[in-house]
């Protein structure tokens, strides 16, 4: 799962807005993004009256047609949550047995067509119960049914909690990404350090073939040379004729130890280093010499955060050095020159792999109420979805229960979904 750079909601918000007065419509962003989270009583029934539910004499909501009434509360006082029904006439409670109720709830869940629970009902005490829990979060579109006296009843309202619709365009723009959750491998990590260095299959030492004096000198330090360039002419003391020295290799001349005038002989005249591959020296610890071993995986991080790379161990040295300290090493791809001998980096070498049935990437997860949450994506809808988490590496977590293999959930920028539902200031209302 890529990661791209994230984006401010204030930043999002305000694109939208000023692209929006640029075509004369509306430079409100916050009409495209719209958050409810108020729980069960805390928006209208359908039909577009944005008023507060009415609530009954039990603290329900009350769903009324003509004088019948039926009163939906869920209770959850030292039990699980559970749905009651109250159903009156004319405000007088009714026969218990007289009355046959259904609720669906449907619910986003991050699948095609989301879930839908039912739930059914029988007298208990001075209401009716379902045996069924309201699991969280308790954001749903609702649809009650209810039959008394030979008439039946039907009502529709939507509870939404920790949901926030966000255009298409709009989610686009602050770099939010989804993807479908499912098995994956959880890694084991030991984390290293140390320092970038040449590497030195990748380094020459230029020599004369035959003794005699310099005649010129085309090179520097620091130049980029090819193989084959010449650096230097010299004048053979056997046969006076004068040759010319060439680059082996080709990178960068890294030394220069010869002037025109002066007398070639044995000595190295100049040295080159191809810096397209270099080599990550790992300082380890005795006691982790048994976990390390040659091929594995190993993810480099620069100290200071601003290069990223992945090779595998080539090496680890059998004894240690004067502070005990074994190496371990890793050849480094630096085709971009984002390596450079001398740097300090990090290191996490993966030293074991558990499969897990369903992970999600750390990105995903975020902090919401008290639960650990990822963000379930249907269309233009995001929905807080709590989950029990397992086992964690650096990058995936995995998921025990609260979410569905499949299902299409927030990998990047997720927090931008936090703030938004957060920014609304509503809260959780039974």
């Amino acid at each position: 799962m890529k990661t791209i750079s994230a984006m401010s909601t204030q930043a999002a918000l305000l694109m939208l807005a000023l692209s929006l007065a640029a075509c004369g419509g509306s430079a409100t962003p916050e009409a495209d993004a719209k958050t409810a989270m108020s729980g069960e009583a805390g928006h209208a029934d359908e039909g577009g009256d944005a008023d507060e539910p009415v609530k009954g004499p039990n603290g329900g909501r009350l769903l009324s047609e003509g004088d019948f009434a039926l009163e939906v509360r869920i209770f959850e006082d030292g039990v699980p949550p559970e749905f009651r029904l109250y159903p009156t006439q004319g405000g007088k409670p009714v026969a218990l047995k007289d009355v046959q109720a259904t609720m669906s709830l449907r619910r986003v869940n991050g699948q095609p067509g989301g879930v839908t629970d039912t739930h059914t009902f029988a007298p208990k005490g001075d209401y009716l119960l379902s045996p069924a829990e309201v699991y969280e979060p308790h954001s749903y579109e609702v649809m009650v049914k209810a039959s008394y006296g030979g008439k039946s009843y039907s009502w529709n309202y939507s509870s939404p909690e920790g949901l926030v619709e966000i255009a298409a365009d709009m989610a686009k723009a602050a770099g939010m990404k989804v993807a479908t959750a499912g098995e994956g491998v959880l890694h084991q990590t030991l984390s290293l350090y140390g320092a970038i260095q040449p590497n030195p299959e990748r380094m020459r030492e230029v020599t004369a073939r035959f003794p005699g004096p310099v005649r010129s000198v085309s090179v520097n330090v620091g130049d980029t040379v090819r193989k084959g360039q010449t650096l230097a002419t010299i004048e053979s003391n056997e046969s006076l004729q004068v040759y010319s020295v060439t680059a082996p290799i080709a990178g960068t001349l890294t030394a220069r130890h010869t002037n025109p005038g002066e007398s070639a002989g044995s000595e190295t005249l100049f040295e080159i280093a191809d810096f397209s591959s270099v080599r990550a020296e790992l300082n380890v610890f005795p006691r982790d010499r048994g976990q390390l071993k040659v091929g594995q995986t190993v993810r480099i991080t620069a100290a200071d955060g601003a290069a990223k790379g992945e090779g595998t161990i080539g090496f680890v040295a059998p004894i240690g050095s004067a502070n005990q300290a074994l190496t371990a090493r890793v050849v480094l791809d630096n085709g971009e020159g984002q390596w450079t001998p001398g740097q300090f980096i990090n290191a996490e070498v993966t030293v074991g792999t558990t499969p897990a049935p369903l992970v999600v990437p750390m990105t995903a997860l975020q902090g919401f109420r008290d639960w650990d949450v990822v963000f379930v994506n249907e269309g233009e809808k995001y929905q807080a979805q709590p989950i029990e988490l397992g086992r964690k590496d650096g990058q995936n977590v995995e998921v025990l229960s609260g979410l569905k293999p499949g299902a299409v959930i927030v990998v990047e920028n997720s927090y931008l979904v936090k703030a938004d539902i957060e920014k609304s200031g509503a809260s959780h209302d039974h």
